[in-house]
């Protein structure tokens, strides 16, 4: 049986019996769509479109996107945390891409989109009919959002778009994206503009998959602009709003990234709970020594401190109340001790932790980058130091 932090672990308050019910909804689907095909999605690069239109099926997608538009109408932040947390369970990638396509984008047409816009692209989104990606990051801009180079130019009732982003999730089969452009170079971020771009529209292509040293099945790639034209149908929000739009939206993304970070280091470390049990060396279990005990001590008292803190920036964002800077610390925090406790849990398992069969040491790749998406971890201390002052 697999160890359980929760028998001597603070109780977690924060779901009711409809989140858990939705919880077993969403560990089925992780057992049954899932775990079965886990090796067709690593040697594929990519996660199936059958899985994505299965996992729509099973109200995976629509929980952000009002019932009227195919989705669920939740309007609670709990039941987007508790996917997160199975699907991290299961795999970091898997979480990534599903949490952009059904956490991270559909906030910004529900809440930035007109009615034809909404009726056009969430019913297809929350069905997984319609892969969403969100494209900011640029070759040469990484963090800096306000930097962008991708240009939008008005032409009559349409724009032109130019330019590249790269390291996008979803990007190589995604059928829509939200692209952040500047449409006017003498505002800074305030000249920055959000469209919806399509797939097929003339002059927007793909690079290739990007090949990562970790999270393999997400397939993530460069996109590229060239004279692509949109109408100003496509545009999502008002002129030159696309910066706040997307400064306001980031509390959700972080903290959505914080979610997956303890709950995927919270799985691999009950297995290695369990693999420390099991495996001897010596003449006894490796977890009775010394050393081990204490380092699994310190491993699962940092698992659930972080846990804590990521549960009360999950209750303050459902009630509205999350602020940038708390988002920023539960990201930066919960990468940092979700990338140690893995680390150590590879060197809990020897030799056997550098193998890729075995998931220690995928998940320990996969984490890698959980420091550096979403806002760096010292972009994240940038922000909390301006915050006290500095």
């Amino acid at each position: 049986m697999a160890a359980r932090l929760k028998e001597s672990a603070m109780p977690r308050n924060l779901y009711g019996p409809d989140h858990e019910a939705f919880r077993a909804v969403a560990a089925e689907f992780v057992e049954r769509s899932l775990k079965p095909r886990a090796e067709e999605m690593l040697a594929a690069k990519s996660i199936d479109r059958e899985i994505w239109r299965e996992a729509g099926k099973q109200g995976l997608f629509g929980l952000d996107i009002p019932e009227e538009f195919g989705g669920a109408g939740a309007d609670d932040y709990l039941f987007n945390a508790i996917s997160a947390e199975e699907l991290s369970k299961f795999n970091a990638a898997v979480s990534s891409c599903f949490g952009i396509h059904s956490d991270v984008c559909p906030p910004y047409i529900v809440d930035l989109g007109t009615e034809e816009q909404k009726q056009r692209w969430l019913p297809g989104m929350a069905a997984g009919e319609l892969i969403c990606a969100i494209a900011m990051t640029e070759p040469s801009g990484g963090s800096d959002l306000a930097a962008l180079k991708t240009t939008a130019v008005r032409d009559g009732d349409d724009w032109i778009l130019n330019g590249s982003k790269t390291f996008i999730t979803n990007g190589f089969q995604c059928d829509l994206v939200i692209v952040a452009a500047r449409t006017d170079p003498t505002k800074g971020p305030k000249g920055i503009t959000l469209f919806m771009l399509e797939d097929g529209m003339p002059g927007f292509t793909r690079g290739r998959k990007l090949d990562k040293v970790g999270q393999e099945e997400s397939d993530t790639a460069e996109l590229f602009f060239e004279n692509v034209r949109v109408s100003d149908a496509n545009r999502l929000g008002p002129e030159g709003m696309g910066f706040i739009a997307m400064m306001q939206r980031l509390p959700q993304e972080r903290v959505g990234a914080a979610v997956s970070n303890v709950a995927n280091a919270k799985q691999i470390l009950l297995e290695t709970i369990d693999y420390a049990k099991e495996r001897k060396a010596f003449g006894q279990p490796i977890g009775a020594f010394q050393h081990n005990k204490f380092k699994l001590a310190e491993m699962v008292t940092a698992i659930e401190v972080a846990e804590a803190y990521v549960d009360d920036c999950i209750a303050a964002h459902a009630q509205g109340k999350l602020t940038a800077v708390d988002a920023a610390k539960a990201k930066w925090w919960s990468a940092q001790v979700q990338n140690d406790v893995l680390d150590d849990c590879v060197q809990m398992f020897g030799g056997y932790g550098f193998m890729n069969e075995y998931r220690v040491a995928r998940a320990w790749r996969d984490a890698r980058v959980t420091k550096i998406w979403a806002g760096s971890n010292e972009i994240m201390k940038e922000l909390i130091g301006r915050d006290l002052g500095l």
